[in-house]
């Protein structure tokens, strides 16, 4: 779920990568109407007084009074979000049973009939920003299933529900303020913003901090909609991955074989050696055949271990760990980008 952006993370993405499944396929819908662990009791009745002191912090930093009345004027305790931030399930899972879960065969169907549907504005929109088009679906894909499921919790509610319970305040208070600050530019109206129990919108699960860095009018008519318009949201994921480095002469990366007795120190996104380098020390594609000759600089990395699946991660793979720092995440969203190319 870039589903949480950026900044936002590592509140989300643990050491064992093995979460990812949880993270990015389940985070967005909502957990149930359960009673807030033991961890740190919530006075749920000191939420409104909370409330008034965020309006008036929102004033102080500019946000319109109309605006601030107009985002408050129904805001909620969300007690399934302070639920859903505390209790975030860890499975043991690997890339085996992982990848066809997360991208089963109607998916990779879904994403090229949407690849079809939507080529002409894909097309303009990747030559425009550098990023191959099929990158654009497969994250839009992954994010919210085609816009699918883009959560329907109230992003002013959520935060404020977050703010308030405290663990991270002013993480929560900043995305807080600057989702007014998207209201007050009269992108969206309050009641239609809405998004994931932490907070990410729309098509594209931004932030709200990502939105002000990163969302796009790409359609031109003075509002940026990653809710509804095709081509904000399109627009504004090309326009992410475009910021951040992406390099759209090069692919993410390859499933590869490693050599027996392989030495794992030298793997890790921080070990950068030439293709020809890799080919030296024995690794091999996939199928077994000679890595491509291409002088480019990779990364081998092994999410499972060194028995379990490697792969060799080109300079893209370190852009698509700025969307979300997951191994897991990279490899979903690269294997459904193959796939929607060679269309099957």
């Amino acid at each position: 779920m870039q589903a949480l952006k950026n900044n936002f993370i590592p509140y989300f993405t643990v050491a064992n990568m093995r979460m990812a499944l949880f993270i990015m396929v389940f985070a967005l819908f909502s957990l149930g109407n359960v009673a807030v662990g033991n961890e740190r009791d919530v006075d749920v009745e000191g939420f409104p007084a909370y409330v008034e002191k965020l309006k008036e912090e929102a004033l102080a930093h500019g946000i319109s009074a109309e605006t601030i009345e107009k985002a408050f004027v129904d805001v909620s305790f969300y007690e399934r979000a302070v639920t859903a931030d505390r209790n975030q399930p860890e499975f043991t899972i690997t890339l085996d049973t992982y990848l066809p879960r997360a991208v089963p065969d109607w998916k990779v169907r879904q994403g090229i009939e949407k690849y079809n549907e939507h080529k002409e504005l894909l097309e303009r929109i990747g030559a425009e920003y550098g990023v191959q088009p099929r990158f654009i679906v497969a994250l839009w894909g992954i994010e919210t299933n085609y816009g699918g499921y883009t959560g329907n919790f109230r992003v002013i509610s959520a935060l404020a529900t977050l703010a308030y319970e405290g663990r991270r305040e002013e993480m929560f208070k900043r995305q807080l303020m600057q989702a007014l600050e998207i209201i007050d530019a009269g992108h969206i109206e309050p009641e239609q913003m809405r998004g994931s129990w932490a907070g990410a919108m729309g098509q594209t699960q931004f932030m709200p901090s990502s939105f002000l860095a990163y969302a796009v009018d790409g359609d031109g008519d003075g509002k940026i909609d990653i809710w509804n318009s095709y081509a904000d949201v399109f627009s504004s994921a090309a326009n992410y991955l475009a910021n951040v480095g992406w390099d759209d002469s090069k692919t993410w990366g390859r499933q590869v074989q490693l050599p027996a007795g392989f030495d794992v120190e030298k793997a890790g996104l921080s070990s950068k050696k030439l293709l020809s380098e890799w080919q030296d020390l024995g690794i091999r594609r996939y199928d077994g055949s000679d890595l491509p000759t291409r002088e480019i600089p990779a990364s081998v990395i092994i999410p499972d271990g060194v028995d379990g699946r490697a792969y060799l991660a080109y300079h893209n793979w370190d852009v698509l760990m700025r969307w979300n720092r997951s191994n897991y995440f990279v490899v979903v969203v690269g294997h459904l980008a193959d796939r929607i190319q060679m269309g099957q």
